[in-house]
Formats: C-alpha cells, sequence, structure tokens
C-alpha cells in the first residue's frame, strides 16, 4: 500500500494563505454586498426653501446636517411639476408623454416597469410609506408593503419585523409642506424674504410664515426618519432627501420657471460620499430608477429616459445632463395650461403651447379652500392701484407663446429675451432642440380639460372691495385632510 503524498506547507506559507483567503472573502463581500437605500420625500418643497441651499430665514436643520453629511445637489430638477406626473416619472425613468401620467391624477400606462419590480429582483424589499406614488397609485408600482401613513412609529413597526436578511430600499413621503399649511408656528412674517415674483401685502406674508413652519414640520419628520433609519439598519446607507416639485406659490408648482421644476436633493452614505460636498451636475428625476438600481447592482432598462448618476454619488464623476427637458400639461379644471421646456445650465426656453388659454391654477380658482385665494385676492386688489402688482397679476395669467431666459444674469426669469434680435439664433436652437425632443417623446400636446380663454373673464374679477382681514389660525387652515392635489 503507498502512502498518499503529504502537503508540505510551512506555517510561513499557511498564515499568507490564510490572510489572502480573508482579503479575497473580503472583496467579495464587498462586491456581493448591497447598500439599503433610503428615500425621503417631501411634497411641494421649492428648493431655495432650505438652509442647505441658502435659505436664512427659514429653519431646516436636519437637511443641513444631511447637507453637512454628505453632498449637495445644486442643479436637480423634476420632469413635471405636478405631484402624478413628477412621481410616476421617478418611479418609471419615463418621461410623462411615454408613462401615460400625463396631467394630474392620471397614472402609469398598463404593463410599465417601476423601480419596485426591478430591485425586488436584486434581492430588495421595497416598501413605501405616506405619499410616495400619488394617490392610492402606490399598489401599480409593486412596492413589497405599503402603508398610507408616514409616521415614524409605523415605519419603525414594519422595521422591526422585516426580513432582515434582504436589503431594503425605503421610500418615506411626507405630504408636507403640500397645502392647507399649518398655523405659524414661531416665524415673524415681517422678517421673512419674499421672492421678487410676489407681490409684498399682509396676507402674503401671513402665508409665507405658514409655508415655513410646514417646511420645518417636514424638516423634523426627516430627521426623525434619518435617526431611525440609521438606528435600525446601520450606516452602510443612502439616503436621499428630495422633493416633487417646488411650492403651492404662483410662478412655481404647476409652471416650469425653475421656482417650479428645481428641486432640492441631498444624499448621504457614510464611507462612500464625501461630506461637505456639492454637486454641480444636471439630474433629473427619471435618472433616480437607474441609479438606485445601478447601486443595488443591477442593470437599467434600455429604453428609459432616466441615466445614472452613480458616480456622480461615488465622486468619480462631475458632469451628467447637459440639458433638462421638462414638462406640464394640466390639473384638471384648475389649471389647464399646457407647456414644454429646454433648461440647460445657463439658459431656459419655455413653450407655451396654448398662450390663447388663461393660465390658472388652484391660487385663483379654488377661492373656498382658503389657500392661496386670500393673498392672491390681496395681489388683485393691489393691481387695480399699483402698476408692480398690476404687471405681476397679468404675467400670471397670461403668457407668450415663447419664453427665453439668460439664468445666470435673471435666475428668477423676470425678464423675456425671446423678442430680443441678439438673441435670435439662440431662440431658434433651443426651440429646434425642444421640438426634435417632443417628437421622439410622441408628445401629442394633448389639452386634458376645456380652458378658460383670455377673452373669457376671470373668475376673481372685479375686485371692487378690500379684501377683508382674516385670522391665520381659523379652523380650515388645520392639518386635517392635506388636500391629495
Amino acid at each position: 500500500m503507498t502512502n498518499s503524498p503529504r502537503l508540505c506547507v510551512s506555517p510561513l506559507r499557511v498564515l499568507l494563505l490564510a490572510v489572502s483567503l480573508c482579503v479575497l472573502g473580503g472583496r467579495i463581500a464587498a462586491v456581493e454586498r448591497k447598500p439599503n437605500l433610503v428615500v425621503f420625500l417631501s411634497d411641494d418643497h421649492g428648493l431655495l426653501d432650505s438652509t442647505a441651499y441658502g435659505a436664512t430665514d427659514v429653519r431646516t436643520p436636519n437637511m443641513q446636517r444631511l447637507a453637512a453629511e454628505g453632498m449637495t445637489f445644486t442643479h436637480a430638477f423634476i420632469a413635471s411639476p405636478a405631484c402624478a406626473p413628477s412621481r410616476t416619472a421617478m418611479l418609471t425613468g419615463l418621461m410623462p408623454a411615454r408613462n401615460g401620467a400625463e396631467a394630474n391624477h392620471t397614472f402609469k400606462r398598463e404593463g410599465l416597469r417601476s423601480l419596485p419590480e426591478d430591485l425586488i429582483r436584486l434581492g430588495y424589499d421595497v416598501a413605501a410609506f405616506g405619499k410616495v406614488a400619488h394617490g392610492n397609485d402606490v399598489t401599480r408600482h409593486g412596492f413589497t408593503h405599503h402603508d398610507n401613513s408616514y409616521a415614524t412609529h409605523v415605519v419603525e413597526e414594519y422595521l422591526n419585523t422585516r426580513d432582515t436578511t434582504k436589503p431594503l430600499c425605503l421610500f418615506v413621503g411626507t405630504r408636507d409642506p403640500h397645502v392647507p399649511w399649518a398655523p405659524n408656528n414661531g416665524y415673524d412674517p415681517a422678517k421673512l424674504h419674499l421672492p421678487p415674483t410676489f407681490v409684498d401685502t399682509p396676507e402674503t406674508r401671513e402665508f409665507r410664515a405658514r409655508y415655513y413652519t410646514d417646511v420645518t414640520t417636514a424638516d423634523r419628520e426627516l430627521g426623525e426618519i434619518l435617526d431611525l433609519t440609521r438606528r435600525k439598519l446601520g450606516t452602510d446607507i443612502l439616503f436621499l432627501y428630495t422633493s416633487d416639485h417646488g411650492a403651492q406659490w404662483p410662478f412655481s408648482k404647476w409652471n416650469l420657471y425653475d421656482a417650479g421644476i428645481r428641486s432640492p436633493l441631498l444624499a448621504a452614505w457614510p464611507g462612500v460620499i464625501k461630506p461637505c460636498s456639492r454637486a454641480e451636475a444636471m439630474v433629473q428625476w427619471i435618472d433616480l430608477l437607474p441609479t438606485l438600481i445601478d447601486l443595488a447592482g443591477g442593470n437599467s432598462p434600455a429604453d428609459i429616459d432616466g441615466r445614472s448618476f452613480a458616480d456622480v454619488l461615488r465622486g468619480k464623476q462631475k458632469t451628467h445632463r447637459d440639458a433638462i427637458f421638462t414638462t406640464h400639461s394640466g390639473d384638471g379644471r384648475m389649471n389647464v395650461y399646457p407647456i414644454r421646456a429646454l433648461r440647460t445650465r445657463d439658459w431656459k426656453y419655455i413653450l407655451n403651447l396654448h398662450p390663447e388659454f388663461a393660465h390658472t391654477t388652484h391660487i385663483d380658482q379654488a377661492a373656498g379652500d382658503g389657500d392661496g385665494w386670500r393673498y392672491f385676492r390681496e395681489w388683485v386688489w393691489a393691481s387695480q392701484t399699483n402698476t408692480g402688482a398690476a404687471a405681476v397679476v397679468k404675467r400670471y395669467n397670461e403668457r407668450p407663446r415663447e419664453e427665453l431666459y439668460d439664468l445666470r444674469a435673471d435666475p428668477y426669469e423676470l425678464r423675456n429675451l425671446a423678442g430680443d434680435p441678439q438673441h435670435a439664433a439662440r431662440l431658434a436652437e433651443m426651440r429646434a432642440q425642444l421640438e426634435a425632443w417632443m417628437k421622439e417623446q410622441g408628445d401629442q400636446r394633448t389639452v386634458f380639460q376645456e380652458p378658460r380663454l383670455l377673452s373669457e373673464p376671470a373668475s376673481y374679477s372685479p375686485v371692487t372691495n378690500p379684501p377683508p382681514a382674516t385670522k391665520a389660525n381659523e379652523a380650515k387652515s388645520q392639518r386635517k385632510g392635506k388636500n391629495p392635489n
């Protein structure tokens, strides 16, 4: 009987082999490790209304904390400035004309894939709390768990009972600072800074204080979820904060000015994202789907509009998009005004598809809801004797077919250069770009409701008496039953 050959290995080689296996095992674990993903969404929060973006008169300590811990995106944009089309674009990676949710209160086309389905294939649990999709549309997107409540204790109960062997993608959507805004809590209306697009009136300042109160509430809720997820899920979390579009102010929500389409986007990921960093890369909400799939180790669908900006988060890339296209088609009978726009880093081109329509929104149409009408009525009253207020109200209702803005010189988009011969070549180039993109998208330029024509009288006109003094604490302003728009 022959003896089997003996494996002769020195103790040193054994040690080196063990170390090598440990290192290799660590690399394999690092490659296979799937990070937890947490996305906190606010509802109607403008980019500039946060200390992370330079505001000095609003309290947002948790947004500031997140910015200090990670990356602040200065040029993040949504797809469409109304809840349903914005959120559907985020969850499908497709622009509204392609996903079917063009007007507000509409839904994605049957059969379209959504982000949760792709992440589930990659082994993730994908949970949604609060307002993530619009209304009951959350069920159409395939979340493994969803709850209409976004209360921190409800989210915690889920985290305590979920299968912890799976990585998690968690969406939490607050309904703040959507109207109706809560009574003012600690803000001095007289000390607030108003954008130059506003008419400065007492009610406007009071409503601004109420809006800021809701922004601070959203910030508190953000902090609670940030602390909870780190306590329950550990440190290997990509945590994102963003908002679906700008706030319910004139020239913001339902508009393609930057106040409506430019969104806050803050990202923190300990050990991956450099603290206190700023990204000037132009990114869009349709890019969130491929970015999260990329970070989860998957491949995004090839036929979507979104593109991953994972390398921007990792600090490997400083640029992403050269141009941002945005669309708006309307919001029921309150807002029948389809608009399309092209934004580059320095310029904005807006095409108002039907300038013969009156531009209206809930602000001037829903006079009975108490939020917007009261201060806007002051604007209308002031317009009868003040030329500046008259210009603002006229611009609110009447838009030219084309608008062109030099964003570096005119960040609030106050001076339309479309009629300036000096910029005729730029106007023609951007017009052609937008028209070509609309054709590629299959954009039918649909008008979804019956509009009010400019030739028809406004619902609020004439205002023959000054608006009566009102109390900010009236019952209808309480948070019960947040408007779903």
